[in-house]
């Protein structure tokens, strides 16, 4: 069976994005990103919304040349060979992209679904494969976690207060009890937390 693992950056209360869905607080960590860097190739399907989905076709296609190297989409100006690997990775997966208005997608290898279903989230979990990967899209993790079919949940959380902003999870009716995997705290004052949902 295959798994599902959300990783997200958050703030230290909690929200995913800014008030207007900006990531400017995110604290870059070149750690951080060799760990994202080493676990990608385990994953081979990405799972994201539309305004996730709008945000990644704008930048990661865009984000390979001949070099050695790729820009950081947190840290304007600075390029290197995690973000590479990052950008290789998510431009060969496959990419299933959940929205009721996008009329089409043209990122490479990515298909459009108008709904969320878990009956075919979980057929999916049961084909041969990696890993399938969750990155920002909130309403995706709200709806996975409202039917208990995330496996993973990996935070990184940045040493920031944003006071308002957008919640990762919303309209989940009921609570989740999670079994932490892994506490790793770096010396820019990221932490990273991994969970694995409760059986």
């Amino acid at each position: 069976m295959r798994r599902i693992v959300m990783f997200n950056r958050v703030t230290a209360d909690g929200y995913f994005a800014g008030p207007d869905g900006n990531l400017d607080w995110v604290v870059p960590d070149e750690e951080v990103d060799r760990a994202a860097a080493e676990a990608i190739p385990g994953s081979d399907t990405f799972l994201l919304g539309r305004r996730t989905y709008e945000l990644f076709e704008a930048f990661w296609p865009h984000a390979l040349d001949d070099s050695p190297t790729s820009p950081d989409p947190h840290a304007p100006g600075r390029l290197s060979p995690e973000m590479r690997a990052m950008a290789v990775a998510l431009n060969e997966m496959t990419k299933i992209v959940f929205s009721r208005t996008l009329k089409d997608v043209t990122w490479s290898n990515s298909r459009l679904v108008r709904e969320l279903d878990p009956r075919e989230i979980e057929a999916l979990k049961g084909q041969p494969g990696k890993d399938i990967v969750v990155l920002g899209s909130g309403s995706i993790v709200s709806q996975l976690t409202e039917h208990g079919l995330i496996d993973e949940y990996q935070f990184g959380v940045s040493p920031i207060l944003l006071g308002s902003g957008r919640p990762l999870l919303s309209d989940v009716s009921k609570s989740s009890r999670l079994d932490l995997l892994e506490a790793k705290t770096y010396p820019s004052g990221n932490v990273m937390l991994r969970y694995a949902r409760s059986n």
